[in-house]
């Protein structure tokens, strides 16, 4: 698939659609999701949470896909998917997105958005599919066989975003394929049967990617994350486990001292202060002292997600209740755009 758009010409698009943002908010629709394969951790909540709350407060229309169908991509079975689906919704509003402005809805309720998937096939070839690095990446990660489900994953993504009309979406560098993907499904659409869906920008995140606490990539599998939903105690227990090093003195290092700069970087994003300051007031105070300001800080910082998530549980029939909302507001809008790509296709009898 041609990048039309380099990386540079991205971050270029996207500074200048967040500097729009809060002038012209009613002018953009984004959506954005999460695969319910477990809870929702610190990296999570400040990679995309606290960025969807903020759009949301601002004005956009904004909508959060809980992408269930896209779990079978690379794993073998659905256990325990129901929890994470409501979990999930309960970690969402307990972040602040709010259900009166955000909507919240399952990929297997909004049968109208997946039947795009059809004329959408139609008009990517089986090249443009393999080249994509996100599908290698997945299947790499979870040493899964390649499903077409998995090969036609970035397709998928293209009826999520474009069923709603979606014209940002918010994403880190590696999912820019993914976008240009769904920018040439729609300029394609639109050249054959007319124009139905709007052009798509990558909203590009300006927050670095937090790591684990080991320095690598935080991850549910690799037990180096904090999820929102742990108690304080289940938290400095995590944390008291996190693997350092032998030397006393605490220093940032991410490359010569992962552990150590993974730890420093959870407490510098909770904290608002810099690692290298946390770095210099603990000095030779070692990594008791360290993990001792770690658990302060992230403890602190969740404190009012985690007493408003307890209030949240409380009342599963709300939680429900978001979500039988969210499907049914999903599939009012699914249902329109389906009518009009049908129209637009002459396949109306």
């Amino acid at each position: 698939m041609p990048n039309e758009r380099s990386y540079e010409t991205a971050c270029k698009r996207s500074d200048e659609i967040r500097a729009d943002l809060p002038l012209h908010p009613e002018s953009y629709t984004m959506l954005t999701g999460d695969r319910p394969t477990g809870r929702l951790h610190l990296g999570h909540y400040f990679g995309t949470l606290k960025g969807r709350v903020e759009l949301q407060d601002l004005g956009v229309k904004t909508n959060v896909l809980i992408a269930d169908y896209q779990v079978i991509t690379d794993r073998d079975t659905t256990e325990h998917i129901q929890d994470n689906v409501y979990n999930l919704v309960i970690d969402y509003l307990a972040c602040g997105i709010d259900p009166a402005k955000t909507m919240i809805y399952a990929h297997s309720a909004v049968p109208a958005a997946n039947q795009l998937m059809l004329p959408f096939l139609s008009l990517v070839s089986e090249a443009e599919l393999q080249r994509n690095p996100t599908v290698k990446a997945e299947m790499e990660a979870s040493g899964h066989e390649l499903t077409g489900l998995l090969l036609t994953y970035p397709v998928h993504q293209a009826c999520d975003i474009l069923f709603c009309k979606g014209n940002v979406v918010p994403v880190g560098r590696d999912q820019l394929p993914h976008i240009e993907l769904t920018r040439l499904i729609a300029r394609k659409f639109n050249n054959r049967y007319g124009k139905v869906f709007p052009e798509v920008d990558a909203l590009l995140s300006d927050t670095p990617l937090l790591p684990g606490l080991d320095g690598r990539k935080m991850s549910k599998s690799y037990g180096n994350a904090i999820s929102l939903s742990m108690t304080p105690e289940e938290t400095a227990k995590r944390i008291k486990k996190s693997q350092t090093d032998g030397e006393r003195m605490i220093t940032f290092d991410p490359e010569g001292r992962p552990g150590v700069s993974g730890l420093l970087s959870t407490a510098a994003i909770c904290s608002g202060r810099s690692e290298a300051e946390i770095a210099e007031e603990i000095g030779m105070g070692g990594s008791g002292a360290l993990k001792a300001f770690v658990t302060e800080a992230v403890n602190t910082y969740l404190e009012p997600i985690r007493a408003r998530r307890q209030e949240i549980e409380q009342d599963m029939d709300y939680v429900k209740d978001v979500l039988n909302e969210g499907n049914r507001r999903a599939n009012e809008i699914a249902e329109a755009t389906l009518c009009e790509v049908r129209e637009a296709m002459g396949m109306v009898y």
